[in-house]
């Protein structure tokens, strides 16, 4: 058994040489239902004429007209591609009719979805709740496994239903068709001595293996990029609970480490190799900055850089800005489109050396030309066993964590308080990870109506206030000390409550445009929160809910509120 893993009973005996169950039983994935096609009564036009498209060709013609009213189709990409994929699927008579986009008429299929969205939407109650008693059923039948003998949550045991790819930001493959997974697409993982899970009628699997070093249940790949997809077991599950604790288990590890590590990597802007000094600098802006390694990736996927991918282009120097010294200004967009910017003071000797490594180089050259992600991990590996770059971006997020809990929270802090200051270090973390959001579109609405509870909750204020000035005039003359103290009591209530509303609109506002969750569930240690919570007495509700709860079981068992990363 592993020392210190709240994890692993002596049944977890077995992990020791990579073999990650015993056995492993379920029911393969569910795949979504067939296509259902039109009513005769909703057509779709071209120059103005029905035209009777085949099954397959109307099917992909729905997942365009579906989207009708969302800024996509608006965009000449996403419709070059979607022509592009729905020609490929039409007959030979279907596509030398339909050549022209601009000619298609989806809007008679549109109006029929949007009309189905509001029926759904005004079923009764005892509808909706044939329809939740329908999938919980499904959920029971397929969203369990039975892993070494234990009953087992799947976390995603759905296979996505066709449809048109969306990426995030430019990405120049918006609008190409998601194909249908095809039972003959996937593999199946299961142990030999159980039964193998059926596929649909007519149909089998690609391929049935039996291997216990994976924790995946079934894969296939898609064909938008090629990547594999993989059904895996719920995040509550206890194998991954114990992944996460390893993880964490990792990045306190640096924490021993990261004094030699900075001083190695400091050292290395003045060696006399080019490679040496620039992976000296890439580890600086990884360490300082949390940026992401960024690894090589093909032509046809959006252009987007982490460190070691980073271009001449994507930085500017500053000898002086905005009163500081020796400024590098960072723009570029990173994972998922979203634009990093950001001006940082740097050490004089990292200023240098990024002069010489952009000197007599073109905009679109590597900044980092001598190195590779690759490379980077190679180093930290024989640095500390287990160490990569995105260990230094866990490490640096719960350090920051920790250390903004620590400063943000006394012991006089009411509760709301206590969670305004949870959110904001939680936010001090999604700032250094570049964890950013659109504003919700509900936002200015959602703003809206708490403004309006607030002026509400002053206007009871201002009345009970009056109120109790009237009372204790009244008492002068005629004692009713009781009545007095309970009118004391409710301005002191209406106080409060007005507290925590206008705390709840600062929180709200600061929230706009950072998004907590990633940070939250991939890079703080829960542990640091539930300590912070035992010792502040904070209810673990307040931070995680319900399925976050049963992620961090592991955390909320083993954390005692003296718990420090």
């Amino acid at each position: 058994e592993r020392p210190g893993c709240p994890l692993h009973g002596a049944e977890g005996k077995h992990a020791e040489n990579g073999q990650k169950w015993r056995s492993l039983e379920h029911k393969g994935p569910l795949f979504p239902p067939e296509y259902e096609p039109l009513p005769s009564s909703v057509s779709f036009l071209y120059n103005g004429t029905p035209v009777i498209l085949r099954p397959a060709t109307e099917e992909v013609a729905t997942f365009y007209a579906k989207m009708l009213d969302h800024e996509f189709t608006t965009k000449e990409v996403f419709q070059n591609n979607f022509f592009t994929d729905w020609k490929e699927v039409m007959t030979e008579t279907e596509r030398q009719l339909i050549s022209d986009l601009s000619q298609c008429d989806f809007s008679n299929i549109h109006k029929y979805f949007v009309e189905k969205t509001e029926e759904k939407r005004n079923m009764t109650k005892e509808e909706k709740q044939v329809l939740k008693e329908e999938a919980n059923k499904l959920t029971e039948e397929y969203g369990y496994c039975l892993l070494d003998g234990h009953r087992e949550k799947i976390g995603n045991f759905r296979v996505e239903p066709p449809g048109l790819f969306r990426g995030r930001g430019e990405h120049p493959k918006m609008g190409k068709l998601k194909k249908r997974v095809q039972p003959e697409d996937v593999i199946i993982n299961c142990s030999k001595d159980v039964k193998i899970p059926e596929p649909p009628p007519g149909h089998r699997w690609k391929k049935v293996q039996h291997d216990n070093t994976v924790t995946w249940l079934a894969s296939w790949v898609e064909n938008i990029h090629g990547h594999i997809k993989y059904i895996m077991l719920n995040p509550s599950s206890k194998l991954k609970g114990e992944k996460d604790w390893q993880k964490y288990e990792t990045a306190r590890k640096l924490k021993l480490s990261v004094d030699s590590i900075r001083s190695e990597y400091q050292s290395a802007w003045t060696s006399c190799e080019m490679k040496q000094r620039q992976y000296g600098v890439a580890l600086y802006f990884i360490d300082k900055l949390a940026l992401r390694a960024g690894n090589e990736k093909d032509d046809d996927t959006a252009d987007t850089v982490g460190c070691c991918s980073l271009r001449v282009e994507h930085i500017n120097l500053h000898r002086h800005l905005d009163s500081l010294d020796y400024v590098v200004e960072f723009d570029f967009l990173g994972k998922d489109s979203i634009r990093y910017y950001n001006k940082v003071p740097v050490e004089k000797q990292v200023y240098k050396n990024l002069k010489l490594f952009m000197n007599s180089k073109n905009p679109d050259d590597d900044l980092f030309d001598r190195i590779s992600t690759t490379y980077l991990n190679k180093k930290l590996n024989e640095a500390m066993p287990g160490l990569t770059a995105k260990v230094f971006r866990t490490f640096n997020a719960s350090t920051t964590l920790q250390e903004q809990l620590n400063q943000l929270t006394t012991d006089d802090m009411t509760l709301p308080e206590k969670i305004l200051a949870y959110n904001r270090a939680n936010r001090a973390v999604a700032i250094l990870c570049n964890h950013q959001r659109a504003a919700p579109k509900t936002f200015e609405k959602s703003m809206q109506l708490l403004q309006e509870k607030i002026k509400k909750k002053q206007e009871e204020v201002e009345k009970a206030k009056k109120e109790l000035k009237q009372a204790k005039k009244e008492h002068k003359q005629l004692p009713s000390e009781v009545l007095v103290q309970k009118m004391e009591k409710t301005v002191k209530r209406l106080l409060e409550q007005l507290k925590k509303l206008q705390l709840l609109e600062t929180d709200r506002n600061e929230n706009k445009v950072i998004a907590l969750g990633t940070s939250k569930l991939n890079y703080l240690d829960p542990r640091i929160s539930v300590a912070w919570c035992k010792k502040n007495n904070v209810p673990v509700e307040k931070i995680y809910n319900k399925t976050q709860r049963a992620k961090f079981a592991w955390a909320i068992d083993m954390a005692d509120e003296n718990f420090q990363f």
